[in-house]
C-alpha cells in the first residue's frame, strides 16, 4: 500500500471521528443523553473508524519494513543486495550517459511520478543517504544540529514551552499543592522548502574519472547544496528558507530574540579592551554565564575565521591573553569552551552588528525530506565537452528554542 493511500485512509478516519463528535455534541447542547438511535449511530461510526485504525497501522508497518528492505532476504539467509545493486548500476549509468543508458527496467525503478519529458529522476536512498551525511560533515551547523529525516509527513512540528510553571511546592502526604495554570505550549513547524542547485562536471572525467559517476556528481552536489544552507542556518530569514541563528525573531516568527544578545565593546574594527572603553574579555566571560551551566557541556563558540582571529588577541585586565591551546587530542577552547568556525558567519564588527554566538546546536533542529531529484542537462554545456546537473532536495531547520543560545553583539564604544 503507498503512502498516498495510507493519507487518504486517515482522511476517512478524520471524517468518522467528526461525525461522532457531531452526534454526541447534538445531545450535549440539549442537555440530554443520547437516543438509542443515536447511540446506534455513533457505535457503528466508531466501530467503523476503529477498523480503519487497524487497517492504518497494519500498512504503516509495511510500508515501514518495505522501506528498511526487512523481507529482502533470499532463501540462504542473506541480506538480498541484488535490487540495491541493480538501482546503483541504473543510477551510473544515467549520471554517465543520460536515459540513452538505462534499460526500460532501470528507468522504471528511478522514475518519480508522471515525467513526459525524461528530465527528472529520482535518486536512490542510499545515495541520498550518503550525500546528506556528506553535507553534515562538510558543515559545521549540521554536524552539531539535531536533523530530522521526513519520509512521509509534509512538516514536523516541534513543541515549544511558551510559559513555565512555578516550582513544585513542599506539602503534606495528602496535599496536592495549589493549581497552576502559567504553563503553556506553542508549536512551531518546520517544512522542507525546495532547494537547487547546478553543478558541471566533464564528460571526460565521467567516462574515465577513477571514482564513479554516483562519487562525483555526489561529492559536487554535496558541497553545493551544503554551503547553501550553510549560509541559511546562519541568517536566513524563515521565509520559504530556514530560519538563521543570527536572524532576529519574535513571537510570531519563532528563533533567538533580542533578550539572548550580549553586547560586546568594538571600536568598529576590532574588540577593545581597556577601563576606559571596555574589556571584550569580560562581555565573553558575561555570555559564558547568561548561558545556564545545564548547557556548558555541548556548548560552542560560533565564529567567522576573521572574528575569530579578534577573539584571540583579546586580553583579560590583567594582560593575559584569554585564548587557552589544546593540549595532546583536546581542543583550543575560549574560557573552557571549544569553538566552530563557519564561512557564512558574521564577519564585520560595526556598530550593532552579530559578530559571534555561544550555544549549545542541538536545539537546532534541521529537517530534509529524503527525495532527492537529479536532471541531467545534455545539450547546455556541450561546446565545453561538460555535462550539467541540477539537484533538487527539500530541507528547513530552526532554533526551537532561544535559551541554549547566547549571541554577541558589537557595540561601537569608542567615540
Amino acid at each position: 500500500m503507498t503512502a498516498l493511500k495510507i493519507r487518504e485512509l486517515k482522511a476517512q478516519r478524520s471524517k468518522l471521528s467528526h461525525e461522532a463528535t457531531a452526534i454526541m455534541q447534538t445531545a450535549t447542547d440539549a442537555s440530554r443523553a443520547m437516543t438509542p438511535e443515536e447511540e446506534t449511530k455513533f457505535d457503528a461510526v466508531m466501530a467503523e473508524r476503529d477498523q480503519l485504525d487497524s487497517t492504518i497501522e497494519r500498512a504503516e508497518r509495511l510500508l515501514d519494513d518495505d522501506r528498511q528492505g526487512v523481507d529482502d532476504i533470499p532463501d540462504d539467509g542473506r541480506p538480498d543486495t541484488r535490487n540495491s545493486e541493480a538501482q546503483t548500476a541504473a543510477w551510473n549509468a544515467y549520471l554517465r550517459n543520460g536515459r540513452a543508458g538505462l534499460s526500460a527496467d532501470h528507468a522504471r525503478a528511478l522514475n518519480a511520478g508522471n515525467d513526459p519529458e525524461g528530465g527528472f529522476l529520482v535518486a536512490p536512498e542510499q545515495f541520498v543517504n550518503q550525500l546528506l551525511a556528506d553535507v553534515d560533515d562538510m558543515m559545521p551547523i549540521r554536524g552539531l544540529a539535531t536533523v530530522q529525516r521526513l519520509t512521509m509527513a509534509e512538516s514536523l512540528g516541534v513543541p515549544t514551552r511558551d510559559a513555565d510553571l512555578d516550582d513544585a511546592e513542599w506539602t503534606s502526604e495528602v496535599g496536592t499543592g495549589s493549581q497552576d495554570d502559567a504553563l503553556r505550549f506553542g508549536k512551531r513547524e518546520l517544512r522542507p522548502h525546495p532547494l537547487a542547485k547546478r553543478v558541471k562536471i566533464s564528460r571526460t572525467l565521467l567516462r574515465k574519472g577513477t571514482m564513479s559517476p554516483e562519487a562525483i556528481v555526489r561529492e559536487r552536489m554535496a558541497y553545493r547544496h551544503g554551503t547553501a544552507q550553510e549560509n541559511a542556518f546562519m541568517t536566513g530569514d524563515g521565509n520559504q528558507k530556514p530560519l538563521g541563528l543570527f536572524t532576529v525573531g519574535n513571537a510570531d516568527l519563532g528563533g533567538i530574540t533580542t533578550s539572548r544578545d550580549v553586547d560586546v565593546p568594538t571600536d568598529g574594527t576590532n574588540f577593545v579592551h581597556n577601563s576606559t572603553d571596555g574589556f571584550a574579555a569580560d562581555a565573553l566571560i558575561d555570555a559564558k554565564y547568561t548561558l545556564k551551566s545545564q548547557y556548558h557541556r555541548r556548548a560552542r563558540w560560533l565564529f567567522h575565521r576573521l572574528v575569530l582571529a579578534e577573539v584571540r588577541k583579546i586580553k583579560d585586565a590583567n594582560d593575559q591573553y584569554i585564548w587557552k591551546a589544546g593540549l595532546g587530542d583536546a581542543q583550543d577552547t575560549i574560557l573552557e569552551i571549544p569553538y566552530v568556525l563557519s564561512e557564512f558567519a558574521p564577519s564585520t564588527m560595526a556598530d550593532n552588528d552579530y559578530i559571534g554566538m555561544l550555544g549549545d546546536f542541538s536545539f537546532y533542529w534541521v529537517v530534509d525530506a529524503l527525495q532527492f531529484e537529479i536532471q541531467r542537462l545534455i545539450e547546455l554545456y556541450a561546446e565545453t565537452n561538460q555535462v550539467g546537473f541540477i539537484g533538487r532536495m527539500e530541507s528547513d531547520a530552526m532554533p526551537v528554542l532561544e535559551e541554549p543560545f547566547v549571541r554577541l553583539q558589537s557595540n561601537d564604544t569608542v567615540a
